[in-house]
């Protein structure tokens, strides 16, 4: 055995860990690097898991093309590139360069050497359709940084927090959630609690981080937006806002106030099913005992109703009390491989950039940082006329599984004319491709840490490289995806850019290569980098500078949609037709549709279940282990139950990512897949076309 230092890319908690592999380079364990400066030995349970994956007698390792009988059949890589290069030029002459789109996922985003090429092949091929995620995940944070504008400063850190109020999220399993130090969670929230800063989480659940909370909020899912402004009433109301900041960078101070009027503790208290002095007490802690320390979430508020909303009231609430970065003050991360950029205490203006630029045909949505919003994929390729999609490139992800309503998205996957995937498994979006092309694994290539977010990653100024400490199984045809996208670029007759940087179409690029175009802004090359396992730390503080007295910037507290959105949650009254509201849950051994069937995985959860308060179990006629139908306006899937006694009564709680085709009747084996209750046709948000997908009302049956 031989052992190597290197990092997990499943997540953004990006741990440090020990491999061992055999004499072939075959990986056989991983565990955490008790001498890693960021994660302290920490690695989660699936993470240590990859040696499955990368052993599994299921990883496909030659490139497979489907046969006439819907059979896949291995095809040698030239062919299978000249042949889809060769269609997509037929497609982009027949109905334009629109015609051709891309779907990123997890796995294309974790891979950094090649995690700006299918954006860039769309872009050099004259198409807008880019697709990823990202849209359905989190998006409404870029959506609320464009209605309110931006700090550049950034938000008060983690480290400076005395108190840390955490919307819909749990970070202490989902190891990725902003504003929260990733590394090592658990050791990390322990650190800061034991230095007195107070944790207050705003969730239905009682999830494993609200277990560590000082004051819990246990609400309805879907009203974080009227917890919000039930907040910021009482902020106003007592006064507790920070009025010098706020006399200094808050425009629209007076209508906010007058907007938040009708929120008031005991309309709010009725509406999300907490009391009133629940209400109160978060409102003190957070404004008044404390004068550090911000708000944030993840994808409780928003994948629920109105998510643009409710992030806009969290940072609004961050901007009344004054929770950012001051003049003189360090930034935490000021960017390692990523440029550098002024950080002046002072508001850049509220840029919407969604309302610039090109604009989708479905919906008339904008980019939401360079891409359209997944919740129109569907739309794009079924709905005809100039610009209809044709053909879909995957990287990394599995659209089938993760795109909500599965029906609506199974059919367009199925009528595109050409389907292509960069997959490592026979997931159920390769199950409908045309073309499976399969990359390396992550311990078989060299990487950089998610460096275009790398100040989301860590808080500090730390990056570090990890060579290929493992090979791919002896006669395995697999390569690191950007070769791919380079072989499709040569034969399609256009010139890749790793950023701005134009690639040489001439001789393939190497790994390597493109790790040091991404490093063009460092201070240092992959050489030094290379030269520290562990990684470097950059001794360059950057510090908050004054704000120029010329310019009288103020972030946009309410603007006319907002007071739109935020008039329309008071009037509209929440169903009580269904009985229970829908609520996401995360999972430790699952991330979305990823490690689901590795073996040790599948042992300990071989399905997703639904989880439902014991006290609504016994109202309901059954009891744990019994089979129950979750049924929405638009769908339903069965799952077996499980009584949870930490999901507030009047919410089910059922994990995303599981379930194969659906009506395969294969629910002990695959789960089921809960975009099945979600509609793209009706409830997506405006700006980010963002699906439905928590905090909707369902009801249960008996099965």
């Amino acid at each position: 055995m031989k052992q190597a230092l290197s990092f997990c890319r499943m997540c953004m908690g990006h741990c440090g860990v020990v491999v061992e592999v055999d004499d072939q380079g075959s990986l056989q364990s991983i565990r955490g690097d008790q001498d890693d400066p960021q994660t302290l030995g920490f690695a989660c349970y699936k993470g240590m898991k990859a040696t499955e994956s990368h052993n599994s007698p299921e990883r496909i390792l030659h490139p497979l093309k489907r046969q006439p009988d819907g059979t896949f059949a291995r095809v040698e890589l030239s062919q299978a590139l000249d042949e889809i290069a060769e269609r997509i030029s037929t497609l982009r002459d027949s109905y334009g360069p629109d015609s051709i789109a891309g779907y990123k996922g997890g796995g294309g985003f974790f891979t950094s050497s090649s995690v700006k090429l299918l954006a860039s092949l769309l872009k050099e091929l004259g198409s807008h359709k880019s697709f990823s995620s990202v849209t359905i995940d989190q998006s409404s944070k870029a959506v609320s940084a464009g209605r309110i504008g931006i700090w550049p400063a950034g938000r008060d850190p983690f480290d400076k927090a005395e108190v840390l109020l955490l919307l819909g999220a749990n970070p202490l399993v989902t190891i990725s959630t902003t504003g929260f130090d990733n590394r090592n969670p658990v050791k990390r929230l322990k650190a800061a609690r034991e230095r007195g800063m107070k944790l207050i989480v705003v969730d239905p659940r009682e999830t494993e981080t609200a277990k560590f909370a000082d004051l819990h909020l246990q609400v309805l899912p879907g009203e974080d937006a009227a917890v919000m402004a039930g907040l910021l009433h009482i902020v106003l109301k007592e006064g507790w806002e920070d009025k010098e900041f706020c006399a200094d960078h808050a425009g629209q101070l007076d209508e906010l106030r007058s907007a938040v009027a009708n929120f008031t503790p005991d309309w709010v208290a009725s509406r999300a099913g907490i009391s009133s002095a629940e209400l109160y007490a978060v409102a003190r802690a957070f404004a008044y005992d404390a004068s550090r320390g911000c708000a944030t979430s993840a994808t409780g508020p928003d994948m629920s109703a109105y998510p643009n909303l409710a992030e806009h009231l969290i940072e609004t609430l961050n901007v009344i009390c004054g929770r950012f970065l001051r003049e003189g003050e360090e930034v935490p991360n000021p960017g390692v491989l990523k440029p550098r950029w002024p950080r002046p205490a002072q508001v850049i203006p509220a840029p919407r950039w969604w309302e610039q630029g090109y604009q989708s045909r479905v919906g008339d949505y904008g980019l939401i940082e360079e891409e359209l919003p997944t919740g129109t994929l569907a739309e794009e390729i079924l709905q005809p006329g100039d610009g209809q999609v044709r053909c879909l490139i995957v990287h990394g992800g599995n659209p089938a599984a993760a795109v909500p309503d599965q029906r609506r998205i199974l059919e367009a996957l199925r009528a595109l004319d050409l389907l292509v995937v960069i997959e490592p498994f026979m997931s159920v979006t390769a199950q409908l491709a045309d073309y499976i092309l399969p990359p390396t694994l992550p311990y078989e290539r060299a990487d950089l840490p998610l460096f275009i977010y790398e100040e989301l990653v860590t808080f500090a100024p730390y990056t570090r490289y990890t060579p290929a400490v493992a090979t791919p199984p002896s006669g395995a045809e697999v390569y690191d995806d950007h070769h791919y996208f380079w072989e499709l670029a040569r034969r399609l007759d256009v010139t890749l850019h790793y950023f701005e940087t134009p690639l040489d179409m001439s001789e393939a690029p190497t790994t390597e290569d493109l790790l040091q175009i991404a490093m063009v802004h460092a201070d240092f090359d992959l050489e030094h980098l290379k030269a520290h396992e562990r990684g470097v730390y950059v001794d360059k503080p950057q510090r908050v500078t004054a704000a120029d007295p010329a310019l009288q910037t103020r972030f946009s507290l309410l603007p006319a949609d907002v007071a739109a959105e935020l008039q329309s949650v008071y009037a509209q009254a929440p169903s009580r037709d269904f009985g229970y509201r829908f609520a996401v849950r995360r999972m430790r051994d699952t991330l979305n549709s990823a490690c689901r069937d590795l073996p040790s995985i599948k042992q300990r959860v071989p399905y997703n279940r639904v989880f439902v308060n014991p006290l609504d179990l016994q109202a309901e006629g059954c009891a744990d282990g019994d089979r129950l139908r979750v049924c929405s306006e638009h769908g339903s899937i069965e799952a077996i139950a499980a009584a949870d006694p930490s999901v507030r009564q009047g919410v089910v709680s059922v994990s995303h990512g599981f379930g194969g085709l659906p009506d395969a009747d294969d629910y002990l084996e695959q789960g089921s897949n809960t975009n099945l209750l979600i509609s793209t046709s009706s409830d997506l948000a405006s700006i980010n076309a963002m699906p439905r997908m928590s905090g909707f009302p369902v009801r249960l049956e008996v099965v």
